[in-house]
């Protein structure tokens, strides 16, 4: 009797089992929308924004596709599904037999800004745009590096040619189709050192920063809590929800501006677990929907502070705190400009919006090698410009802390800025990075005055590690020499 209870018990177990799990996929219609969303954006961009063709296009800006979770590109080069307007400099993706026609505009000041599919080339008018002069100075007559005018200085004595040489055809020359290398520069002390560029790609050429954007976006919220107007130890200072009974007891009071900054919010993770291309941020990305709807629609379901998760909704939250922070829409749209792009020269560099115009400072801002050059070099300098201090060294300490909540796990995250993880002896242990998808890499060295910028177009396995680039382009300096500067 004994026995058949338990084989009946070991039956039915396995029937509650097989009934609990969920083979059907409830956010395929969802994937296919962000599926063609994806494309919009990267193929209005890589036209508009970037100035590539459609062949290039395709090999290299929509490879991305090609993972399993999309299922290709939608056509080829030579026509399909989509629909590319260049009097309106817009695309449109899908169609009966491939899904809701997700449309993608480029916009003034901004890139291209993606559209829901209850919207129309009709309705790009009303999409935002940044109408906002840049600076008199002419940056081919102005000198590197708030210009594009470098002299030819020659190699410090003290840098092996060959070396620097070979640690950039490691960049470019790589053993896997999977990995494509746009750009590399190299800035030591300020002076640009080694500078090369894929067939199709020149200095000019602006491509998607994808996450290393939320370096860009740590530094412009770390000019405000420099002036007194954020705090890091405070809450983010917004409503979560408006429409919930009494909204000052919302335990998600409690993380401040460091938690999600050291993406420790505590709140549920909605880019996790296959879910990143089918809700959360990639609405926003990628389907116009909302950022700020979204990223505030997450529950707290860990401590803030107590544990590690990247998460696009951390950086955005941040995001809105600066915009509230600022006041008045005009502050907010015009204030990457005016507080840092303008005043180091980065002048190629757009900060994308959704259609209401928040940005989307987690992943999708264009540029150039040069102004992500400019930008690193920003922190080489320890936030100073021109003789003009930009950045605390506080702040800049702050990012380069690694966050608690990665303790255990080899302190390789700060704030919103990599470090070097614990186990890495090979590369110097000051250095931090930039870290965006598809292989976008600003790499600061202090104890060397180095900047190392990676462009890529990677795709499937990716795998390009920026330690191991690093380490390459360390081979080409004597220490001694380049740490005593």
């Amino acid at each position: 009797m004994k026995k058949f209870i338990l084989l009946l018990l070991i039956l039915m177990n396995g029937v509650v089992s097989a009934q609990q799990e969920e083979n059907y996929d409830y956010f395929a219609d969802n994937r296919q929308l962000v599926r063609n969303g994806v494309q919009a954006v990267l193929m209005c961009n890589g036209l508009f924004t970037s100035n590539r063709d459609l062949q290039r296009i395709f090999h290299q800006e929509l490879a991305y596709l090609t993972l399993e979770r999309f299922g290709g590109p939608v056509g080829s080069p030579d026509g399909g599904e989509y629909v590319v307007n260049k009097d309106l400099q817009a695309v449109a993706i899908g169609g009966p037999n491939t899904g809701p026609v997700v449309r993608a505009a480029f916009r003034e000041g901004i890139g291209c800004v993606v559209m829901p599919p209850d919207q129309s080339f009709d309705d790009i008018d009303a999409l935002p745009k940044l109408s906002l002069p840049y600076p008199d100075e002419d940056p081919l007559l102005t000198a590197w590096p708030t210009g594009d005018l470098v002299p030819d200085k020659g190699l410090p004595d003290y840098i092996d040619e060959d070396a620097l040489l070979a640690a950039s055809d490691w960049a470019f020359l790589r053993d896997t189709r999977e990995q494509t290398t746009l750009s590399l520069l190299v800035v030591h002390k300020g002076d640009i050192i080694h500078e090369r560029y894929d067939n199709g790609a020149d200095q000019t050429t602006r491509t998607r920063t994808w996450s290393t954007a939320k370096s860009i976006a740590v530094t412009l919220i770390g000019m405000l809590v420099d002036a007194g107007k954020l705090e890091l130890d405070a809450p983010l200072g917004f409503d979560w929800d408006p429409q919930l009974r009494n909204p000052e007891d919302d335990p998600r009071n409690d993380i401040t501006l460091r938690h999600v900054l050291n993406m420790s919010s505590g709140l549920y993770p909605v880019d996790s677990f296959n879910m990143e291309y089918a809700t959360g941020s990639g609405l926003a990305y990628w389907a116009g929907s909302s950022s700020i709807s979204g990223m505030r629609n997450r529950g707290l379901v860990r401590e803030p502070g107590a544990f590690w998760d990247y998460e696009n909704y951390d950086t955005l939250l941040a995001v809105y705190a600066m915009k509230k922070a600022l006041g008045s829409d005009e502050a907010y749209q015009e204030y990457p400009r005016k507080a840092l792009l303008d005043k180091i020269g980065m002048r190629n560099t757009l900060v994308s919006a959704d259609r209401f115009h928040d940005f989307i400072l987690s992943s999708q801002v264009y540029t150039n090698a040069r102004d992500l050059g400019r930008f690193g070099l920003l922190y080489a300098q320890n936030g100073i410009w021109d003789g003009q201090r930009l950045l605390s060294e506080e702040w800049i300490e702050f990012v380069r802390t690694p966050a608690p909540a990665t303790a255990e796990t080899g302190n390789f995250y700060g704030g919103q800025w990599w470090l070097v993880p614990d186990d890495r002896t090979d590369v110097p242990e000051d250095a931090y990075s930039t870290a965006g998808n598809r292989g976008q890499y600003v790499i600061v060295v202090p104890s060397h005055d180095l900047v190392i910028v990676r462009r890529g177009l990677d795709w499937g396995r990716q795998g390009f590690n920026r330690w191991d680039l690093t380490r390459e382009v360390l081979k080409a300096f004597d220490d001694a020499t380049a740490i005593a500067r």
